[in-house]
């Protein structure tokens, strides 16, 4: 359980922060980066939500993933170390739930003929923002896994991974699924 009784504790003043770890980094810290980045993409997720209507399964996948991107911070936030207590992390499940929810609503999607453009519904360009902030967090945690002594679980990696698909497939979904999706068209600004 966690007990917030303090929000300012000051000891951030310093350019530093803690790790769930205890240990502290600077806040330009890739690891601290990356779960920024984790933590960004919920709050675009949060705004989404306000702009779904009649979307009640949408809404109800999406608060699961809410849950499970603060999941995601608490295994960033805890760096993984061989003969330490095991935190909480990501598992495969969660990334199973993210495959299935991507097939099920893919399934009443049109065929695509373009790449689609981030608009259409309030909805739907709030998806694709929190799409691109969740490509940033993958990006970031790769680079973070490449590096000596900076381990990120590929369950991890994975969930992110397949976030960025679930996003894509539920923006779509929320264009009247995927017949209102403003298509690009190469060159026709010429």
């Amino acid at each position: 359980m966690v007990v917030l009784n303090r929000i300012y504790t000051r000891t951030g003043d310093d350019g530093t922060t803690a790790l769930g770890s205890g240990e502290r980094r600077p806040k330009y810290d890739l690891r601290v980066a990356a779960y920024g980045t984790v933590d960004e993409t919920n709050a675009v997720l949060g705004v989404a939500r306000l702009h779904l209507k009649d979307a009640r399964e949408l809404d109800a996948m999406l608060g699961l993933i809410q849950n499970d991107l603060f999941d995601l911070g608490a295994d960033l936030a805890v760096p993984q170390r061989e003969g330490k207590a095991e935190r909480l992390r990501v598992v495969s499940s969660q990334v199973e739930r993210l495959e299935h929810d991507i097939d099920s609503l893919n399934a009443n999607l049109a065929p695509l003929t373009s790449f689609v453009l981030p608009g259409g519904t309030p909805a739907a360009a709030y998806l694709h923002l929190a799409r691109t902030v969740c490509r940033r967090a993958e990006r970031i945690m790769v680079e973070l896994a490449a590096k000596p002594d900076e381990p990120v679980s590929d369950a991890a990696i994975q969930y992110v991974n397949r976030l960025s698909d679930f996003l894509f497939v539920a923006s779509r979904s929320v264009n009247d699924n995927g017949t209102g999706d403003v298509l690009w068209v190469p060159g026709q600004n010429r």
